[in-house]
């Protein structure tokens, strides 16, 4: 995944106790999987950021994929209608966030039809690890 939409090759060791870190660890963050017979062909995690300004939880999602040969079939767009219904449901999640590379366009255009905007925000990091 990270190859195909980032140009980059992960560890596979830490990637591995990450992902057994979400598994184990409910409260850190959780993943949903979209499955046509009985196959994965789509995923996205959601973690979570508290807004003081808010007093609840900015839900991002990250590590969004879609199978190749299931893309503009709606498998995003029927894993993002159940991020939103679990977040009304729960009642303290104050707004959705997502970060997307610069160029790519087709998956800015997706956010963009389902109603995601482009925050005033730029998003500044130090990657301790990568």
């Amino acid at each position: 995944m990270a190859r195909e939409t980032e140009d980059k090759t992960l560890d596979t060791e830490l990637l591995s106790k990450g992902v057994s870190a979400v598994l184990d660890r409910h409260t850190l963050c959780f993943y949903l999987l979209a499955e046509i017979d009985g196959r994965t062909v789509g995923q996205l995690m959601i973690t979570t950021e508290w807004s003081d300004w808010r007093n609840g939880y900015f839900w991002w999602i990250q590590s969004v994929y879609v199978d190749a040969d299931h893309r503009r079939r709606g498998v995003y767009r029927a894993l993002n209608s159940q991020v939103h219904a679990e977040a009304k449901e729960r009642g303290d999640v104050c707004g959705l966030r997502l970060y997307v590379e610069r160029n790519n366009h087709v998956a800015q255009q997706v956010y963009s039809s389902l109603d995601m905007h482009q925050s005033h925000y730029d998003l500044f990091e130090i990657d301790f690890v990568l």
